[in-house]
């Protein structure tokens, strides 16, 4: 009598709620465009290899999701998705409210064996599960492309469209005719797809009925918890079973990895089980990178972690400014009527970079206010040509410079001005001091112009950009 109560009060524990129906079908909506964003991301490093896989990515997700779902239905009793969240399919009993409960309770096993997916439904929830989803995939986009335009443009624009020409081959009838369907009637049939599946969620949710898709009552079946007795049933079929042994068998006969059998009865299995851990995973984890770099929650965690951090200002290498000090009494000792052409330190002027070798301050440019501005010759760029330090110049200006040949280097080392710079952005001092530069300053050949880094490679390091 312990099974009277559950019988009483008319609740059905292997019944799923309607939201967990609803969380499988998201899950298993995502998984198109998770694998179709990796297998792209794959294919921009290796497009010799995916570049077709991923122009037939329908046809490739089709045929796999064939293999694994085909593979799922007949251990788990369930889709791929479905196991995840510890859902089955069965069929649906040709009796007087197609349930039983008093055996269900009484004989749990013997009521699974009845109710379990033969190889005729097995095939129909295929075709539900896979081919189903891809007609509408392909169909979608189809509409997309020949028929979404139609209510934009107008009734004037579909005019020409909607004759077929004369003498038109058969290939021709079809398309015209599969583009006819899609403008007129494929409206009304998504409609009405999205429509049945709402009244049959509702019907669900109310216990009206005991199908929550039109096309699970087409094919007699519904989706259950998963029991005792099921769970019992899956661990029976999953574990590795010993193969047979015969007298005379060579030692180490048949126990490869790589011999068919083996292939067929571990292997194969259990690389098909790994996927219901790996792939839902895999997707949680895509969903959350989505979110922590959409959201502001990340940018406000770094702004945080950075404010406590108190960082040094840079450091030249080979500089210090006891060296630079010395360096500069030796200069006012032996050229004191030169003391006022030495780069200010003061707090006022910023300093130049200094060169690690030779200890010689760096002739650079400064940075425009415009990013549409070459730094060197202050006009617009002209052949826009970066350097590997970033910044972008003209591309006579840049190779000039790095050759050391720019007239606004050969006026520097000179003492005299360059007329071709703007006097809003002349460097401060350029005019005031006099008198050749060589031996005191270096002219920047061989390095960027406006951070004064080395550009290893030379001319040939620089890249055209293309804009």
């Amino acid at each position: 009598m312990e099974f009277m109560s559950s019988l009483q009060n008319g609740l059905d524990e292997l019944k799923p709620s309607l939201f967990e129906l609803l969380s499988e079908q998201q899950l298993s909506s995502l998984l198109p465009p998770s694998l179709r964003y990796l297998l792209t991301v794959a294919t921009l490093r290796y497009p010799r290899y995916l570049l077709s896989v991923a122009n037939s990515f329908d046809e490739v997700y089709a045929v796999l999701m064939l293999l694994v779902e085909r593979h799922f239905l007949r251990t788990y009793g369930g889709g791929f998705t479905e196991n995840f969240y510890g859902l089955k399919r069965e069929r649906v009993l040709r009796t007087k409210g197609g349930e039983v409960p008093r055996a269900q309770l009484g004989a749990p096993s013997d009521v699974r064996e009845t109710l379990k997916l033969r190889d005729s439904d097995v095939w129909r929830n295929l075709a539900v599960m896979v081919g189903l989803p891809y007609l509408k995939r392909k169909l979608d986009e189809s509409y997309d492309i020949h028929a979404a335009h139609a209510n934009v443009l107008g009734p004037t624009f579909n005019r020409n469209r909607d004759t077929l020409p004369p003498g038109a081959s058969i290939k021709q009838r079809l398309i015209f005719y599969y583009k006819w369907f899609l403008r007129h009637i494929y409206p009304s049939v998504n409609a009405a797809y999205y429509f049945s599946m709402l009244a049959f969620n509702l019907a669900y949710l109310f216990d009206g009925s005991k199908y929550h898709s039109p096309f699970m009552w087409l094919i007699g079946t519904r989706v259950r918890r998963l029991g005792e007795a099921d769970y019992h049933a899956i661990e029976l079929a999953t574990n590795p079973r010993p193969p047979p042994t015969r007298p005379g068998r060579i030692p180490g006969e048949g126990t490869s990895i790589f011999n068919p059998r083996t292939l067929g009865r571990t292997v194969y299995p259990r690389l098909l089980s790994s996927l219901r851990i790996l792939l839902p995973t895999s997707i949680f984890a895509l969903k959350f990178l989505e979110w922590w770099h959409a959201s502001d929650f990340a940018r406000q965690l770094s702004r945080k972690a950075a404010e406590s951090l108190d960082l040094p200002p840079p450091v030249i290498s080979g500089l210090t400014s006891t060296t630079f000090s010395k360096k500069k009494q030796q200069k006012s000792q032996s050229q004191p009527a030169l003391d006022s052409e030495e780069p200010s330190l003061s707090e006022n002027k910023p300093s130049p970079p200094i060169a690690a070798s030779s200890l010689l301050p760096i002739l650079t440019v400064p940075t425009p206010p415009s990013s549409s501005l070459c730094p060197i010759c202050t006009g617009p760029i002209v052949t826009p040509t970066a350097a590997p330090t970033g910044y972008v110049y003209c591309y006579t200006c840049i190779h000039r410079w790095v050759e050391g040949t720019h007239e606004r280097q050969v006026a520097f080392m000179e003492g005299s001005k360059f007329e071709g710079v703007d006097s809003s952005m002349e460097e401060e001092g350029w005019a005031a001091e006099e008198g050749s530069r060589e031996g005191r300053w270096e002219s920047g050949k061989g390095r960027c112009a406006v951070s004064g880094r080395v550009v290893l490679g030379g001319t040939e390091s620089l890249r055209r950009v293309i804009i």
